[in-house]
């Protein structure tokens, strides 16, 4: 039995010794080698991998490697074959397996070496792959389709935290749920099949999952005064504040669940009829007692379908990480900043024209909004053109960047695509469900007393008295 066994390899091993089976061989061992440390590793943390991304390298990239090296180990053995046949030089009798013969000492020896380093070349790419696979750098730029979300992520607090960190929850589940989901997208990818515009659709993990693992929404923040300063579409471009003392609250020294926050912690279920969110005929609240309340909106013509949805974080802090601003907001802030310059007549008017224009890319864009500010000026205001050139020309810069960071021609993302669910100024936001027309059947309605969650202290004033009592004007 042993001398059979013997026979049979002899051809394989002598065949075998050719530079295309022999870099299979340590492709194979290497990638094997890399594979159970894997395993071991993982085994031994009992935490599932360390990051998502490991399973492209588990489960696509090693075993890849390793089946490719296995089909190179044939391919030499078939190639090497047909040569010494073509040459007549393909023996009767295969050389015994030998460590004392030089030729198999040779290839022995050309196996540990490839083995090797294929192990350090294998290995070190898998943990560099791993780890750039979890920077937002990938997340962002790699795929060009998230190119207004990467846009947006740098405007943010959030911009310091990894995607994955929020995007894909802890654990086994996560890990898997991941895998599908972004194998799916690499797909549609691949294939030009991806939506445009791209939306979350309910795939982001719930905030217990993500953002409870840095925030406590109980913590008592208390009271937050929020200043917003707004330009008039007049020559002058006129300054006004707004001033709002917002009751964030959370749970107070006493155990009491005050503010938004403290209204907002009970368990609540909602029903949506969309995608974002936006439309929710039904609420149900959970009391204390065990029961139910369960409010339905006017709107609703019959009973309530759809799947209920547990409400957190997200469900308003819904763009936490990517948020895009209105054109007025955007404007706004640029001339506050001084970036676009009050100093130019009526270029919160004019600038809001042209950054609210529809244009067929960014590039279009940005040549159309500069040629339109330089074209106003020159011939509406040929004296402020011939002295303020320079502003002019920040200015034209500053509109043409804020269109490119919040609109994105190519992905269908314009001015209102992506709702940010804070407040409810430019979106339905708060009053999705606290509009006063959500109501349980003995006509109860959710609570919509603004005073709960803030005070209007000015609204569009020149001068508001608070600011000089807080010494900011």
């Amino acid at each position: 039995m042993g001398r059979f066994r013997e026979n049979r390899l002899r051809p394989i091993i002598f065949l075998a010794n050719n530079p295309i089976s022999l870099i299979g061989v340590g492709l194979t061992t290497a990638s094997a080698m890399i594979l159970v440390g894997f395993w071991v590793v993982d085994v031994i943390a009992r935490s599932g991998p360390a990051s998502p991304y490991v399973g492209i390298v588990l489960d696509l990239g090693l075993p890849a490697l390793f089946v490719l090296g296995l089909i190179l180990i044939p391919i030499g053995i078939w190639m090497r074959r047909r040569r010494l046949r073509a040459a007549g030089q393909l023996p009767t009798e295969y050389p015994k397996v030998d460590l004392g013969n030089p030729v198999f000492r040779r290839g022995l020896h050309f196996v540990l070496a490839a083995t090797f380093i294929n192990f350090v070349i294998v290995g070190t790419a898998s943990y560099r792959g791993v780890a750039y696979m979890d920077t937002p750098n990938f997340c962002g730029q790699t795929c060009h389709v998230m190119a207004p979300q990467w846009s947006a992520y740098h405007e943010f607090p959030h911009a310091h935290v990894a995607c994955t960190d929020c995007h894909i929850a802890s654990g086994v589940a996560g890990f898997v749920n991941a895998k599908v989901n972004g194998t799916k997208q690499l797909f549609s990818v691949m294939f030009n099949t991806y939506p445009r515009p791209i939306m979350a659709d309910n795939r982001i993990p719930p905030a217990s999952a993500t953002c409870l693992h840095c925030h406590n929404p109980q913590r008592n923040i208390g009271d937050k005064l929020l200043m917003k300063t707004s330009f008039g579409d007049d020559e002058k471009n006129s300054v006004t504040h707004t001033l709002v003392l917002l009751h964030i609250g959370g749970r107070d020294p006493s155990g009491s669940l005050v503010g938004i926050h403290g209204a907002h912690l009970g368990r609540i279920e909602y029903v949506a009829t969309d995608t974002t969110n936006q439309t929710i005929p039904w609420v149900g609240k959970d009391n204390s007692d065990g029961s139910v309340t369960e409010f339905q909106s006017t709107d609703a013509t019959g009973p309530v379908h759809g799947q209920k949805r547990l409400m957190d974080c997200i469900d308003c802090h819904n763009r936490a990480a990517h948020s895009f601003d209105t054109p007025e907001d955007a404007l706004n802030k640029a001339m506050a900043a001084g970036s676009v310059d009050p100093s130019l007549p009526f270029v919160r008017k004019q600038g809001l024209v042209l950054i609210k224009e529809t244009y067929t890319s960014q590039a279009e864009a940005e040549s159309k909004i500069t040629a339109g500010l330089e074209d106003f000026y020159r011939t509406q205001y040929p004296a402020v053109w011939s002295q303020q050139r320079t502003q002019i020309d920040q200015t034209a810069k500053s509109l043409a960047a804020i269109h490119g960071v919040n609109v994105f021609p190519s992905m269908n993302v314009s001015w209102g695509t992506h709702p940010n669910n804070i407040g409810h100024n430019a979106y339905p936001g708060c009053f999705r469900c606290h509009d006063g027309s959500h109501n349980t059947k003995d006509g109860k309605s959710i609570n919509n007393d603004c005073s709960i969650c803030h005070n209007l202290l000015a609204v569009d004033e020149v001068n508001p008295k608070q600011l000089a009592e807080l010494g900011l004007q």
